[in-house]
C-alpha cells in the first residue's frame, strides 16, 4: 500500500493546524507556505476534511481553517481513511468480506489480512497531539548543545 500526496499532504497540514490548535482560524496560505505546499491543492484536501468533521472552517477576513476536536482526538488513521479511502494492502481483505470470491480458501488472505490490521493499529495509535509533542522534542534536542571542559 502506497500513500498518495492526499494523504501525506493531508497529515502534514493537520498537524500544522495542530500546532496551531486554539489560536484561531488559520489560513490556507500560511499553512502551504509553511509547508511548502499547493495553497489550491490543500483547498481540495480540506474540502473532504470538512465534510468528514476534522475541520472546521471560518469565514471572512480573520478566517481559516481550525481543527474540529483537539488533537489528541484526531488520529493519522482518521485522516488517511478520509483522503485516501479504506486502508487496505490489497482488495480481497477490504471492509467488505463479499468483495473477493476466493475469500474462503485463499492461502494469502491471511498475510493481507495481518498487513492490514498491523497498518490500522500503526495509523490509529498516533494522534496529532502524539505528533505535536514528538516535533516539540525534536526541536528541543536539536537545539540541545553539549560543552566539554
Amino acid at each position: 500500500m502506497k500513500i498518495s500526496t492526499k494523504g501525506h499532504y493531508g497529515v502534514q497540514a493537520m498537524f500544522d493546524l495542530a500546532q496551531r490548535y486554539g489560536e484561531g482560524p488559520v489560513s490556507l496560505k500560511s499553512v502551504a507556505d509553511r509547508q511548502d505546499l499547493s495553497e489550491h491543492y490543500l483547498e481540495q484536501l480540506f474540502a473532504g476534511l470538512r465534510k468528514a468533521g476534522l475541520v472546521k472552517s471560518v469565514r471572512g477576513a480573520q478566517g481559516g481553517y481550525t481543527l474540529a476536536r483537539a488533537p489528541a482526538e484526531i488520529k493519522v488513521g482518521d485522516i488517511i481513511r478520509v483522503l485516501e479511502g479504506p486502508i487496505v494492502p490489497v482488495e480481497c481483505v477490504s471492509e467488505d468480506p463479499e468483495q473477493c470470491m476466493k475469500a474462503e480458501f485463499c492461502i494469502t488472505r491471511s498475510v493481507w489480512e495481518k498487513v492490514r490490521v498491523s497498518i490500522e493499529e500503526v495509523l490509529d495509535s498516533i494522534t496529532l497531539a502524539d505528533m505535536c509533542k514528538d516535533s516539540e522534542e525534536s526541536r528541543q534536542n536539536r537545539n540541545f548543545s553539549m560543552y566539554y571542559i
